[in-house]
């Protein structure tokens, strides 16, 4: 396949995702007509925004740095099992994640029971503080693998030649671990920011009230109950400064390591003793008990409710599954085309590099209802729901598909692109010879993903979507409000073994793909 047809598609793709972006926000302001004042409970919900985003992102880098440390210098068994489940609350549905902090830290959770035993006055999990705990538990562990991977990449030589200078930790860390970590943090530092920036299920369900209220809760409560279009989409633009003021704060901070290039030998660190020992095995196993435990009662109490599910959960599963797929199948495709025209240099390849992250700066609740905005002139927009939720899902997962893809596809094209000239490789035979099996890996754990994000979703379908249009998590939210708590783990349950299911069986088949 020629360069130009590279551009080509991934232009095409390119002026998708823009038109998917831009124009429903412009379809909201058209209906609006005209920008209305900023109250104050919309200031009071942007600074909260601020507020929770910051902390949580502070406190998420700041425990992750011990975590990640202690993994990359300790060997024992079961290690790497803990890092896989401890990947487990990135992937895992919001709602499920909250169900399982609220029997943990709820009214009726453990830490309340051990409380009153002490005679301490109960915690509450609503408000701020739980807003801030479920992003933290959502969020350490994709810090904990980032900063891990940072580690991870500190050459080899330079490790031994630490050792042969004598180094003690207090060097290692001034020396090496201080300018990874000067490279790595603001990156995670910032992902995390825009990903709670940007938060709407876990403000929904712990959440609410004026003091605990963020931009897009703010943008949810405007649309469902005032249909304050003007109102939501002065708000999402603000939200939309936002998020590129951090990436742009990002981009200023990061600086790239010292370090030079290894060999690719591995050479585990020096693992400290003494109280050192004992630290790293204080951060591991309580940032374990923190993530683990909720899902463990997540499964130990959803198990009796598996037997009281109404049919309707059983209607969702299979409509969340049809939206996980088709979305899913829909985000690798534009990613794709988008990492293999940036990998080859295309022309405009910084602006389609551009445009594949942006909507991570964008509201999935205002793309929703722009799109509504569209289709209502002919068609009702209850009867669109369904497609409505899937190209907002594909939008809002893109992103991390695009970035998994990307540095792979580039050190294809590197390899193997001159190659492939020489032996005339063009069209279906380039992707059946050299680029689908070269990057079946990544594309594999991307396809898993983006269908496991699908399947937990609690966004737009929240806000049209009767009953039967519901999809599993909108049911799951609907029996946490009528107090049925039994049957919503149970569906919960559900829910978590239809996205783990979904995860590992596109991730398993991008690497058994990967090793024919």
């Amino acid at each position: 396949m020629a360069r130009g047809a590279f551009a080509i598609t991934g232009s095409g793709v390119a002026a998708l995702v823009v038109a998917l972006t831009l124009l429903p926000l412009g379809a909201v302001f058209l209906r609006a007509g005209g920008w209305p004042a900023f109250g104050p409970g919309d200031w009071q919900a942007v600074v909260f925004t601020l507020q929770q985003a910051l902390l949580s992102a502070v406190i998420s880098c700041g425990l992750a740095v011990p975590v990640a440390r202690a993994l990359a210098r300790r060997r024992f068994w079961g290690r790497r099992a803990l890092i896989v489940l401890m990947g487990a609350p990135f992937v895992l549905p919001v709602i499920v994640a909250v169900l399982g902090l609220v029997a943990v830290f709820g009214r009726a959770g453990v830490v309340n029971d051990a409380l009153a035993l002490g005679g301490w006055a109960p915690w509450s999990i609503y408000g701020a503080q739980g807003v801030v705990l479920a992003h933290v538990f959502l969020n350490l562990p994709l810090a904990v693998r980032m900063v891990l991977l940072g580690w991870q990449s500190i050459p080899a030589e330079r490790l031994r030649l630490a050792d042969s200078l004598g180094f003690g930790p207090a060097q290692v860390f001034w020396h090496l671990e201080r300018p990874m970590l000067r490279a790595v943090l603001p990156g995670a530092f910032v992902v995390i920011f825009v990903i709670c920036l940007t938060s709407f299920a876990v403000a929904l369900t712990l959440g609410g009230g004026p003091k605990a209220t963020t931009v897009e809760l703010a943008i949810y409560q405007a649309v469902r109950f005032d249909f304050d279009l003007g109102r939501a989409g002065l708000l999402a633009a603000v939200q939309f400064g936002l998020c590129l003021s951090a990436a742009g704060v990002a981009w200023a901070l990061v600086r790239p390591t010292p370090f030079g290039a290894g060999v690719d030998r591995a050479l585990a660190m020096t693992a400290p003793r003494g109280w050192r020992r004992w630290g790293d095995g204080l951060a591991i196993g309580g940032a374990a008990l923190f993530l683990l435990v909720p899902l463990g009662a997540v499964g130990l109490r959803g198990v009796p409710g598996l037997a009281e599910l109404p049919g309707s959960v059983w209607e969702a599963l299979g409509r969340s599954l049809g939206i996980a797929l088709v979305s899913m199948g829909c985000a690798v495709l534009a990613a794709l085309a988008l990492a293999v025209a940036v990998a080859r240099r295309a022309r405009w390849a910084g602006a389609l590099d551009a445009v594949a992250v942006l909507p991570l700066a964008t509201s999935g609740l205002v793309l929703g209802v722009g799109l509504f905005v569209i289709v209502q002139p002919f068609v009702a927009p209850a009867r669109m729901a369904l497609v409505v939720t899937i190209a907002v899902n594909a939008a809002m997962s893109l992103p991390f598909v695009y970035r998994l893809l990307l540095p792979e596809a580039q050190a294809l094209l590197a390899d193997y692109g001159r190659l492939a000239q020489s032996l005339s490789l063009r069209g279906w035979a380039l992707w059946r010879v050299l680029i689908l099996p070269r990057l079946a890996r990544p594309l594999g754990f991307g396809a898993g993903l983006s269908a496991a994000l699908s399947m937990g979703d609690l966004g737009v379908i929240a806000l049209f979507a009767g009953d039967r249009g519901a999809t599993l998590p909108l049911v799951v939210q609907r029996l946490m409000g009528a107090y049925r708590m039994e049957q919503a783990m149970g569906a919960a349950l559900l829910l978590v073994a239809a996205s783990f299911a979904l995860f590992w069986a596109f991730d398993a088949w991008g690497r058994r793909y990967a090793s024919t």
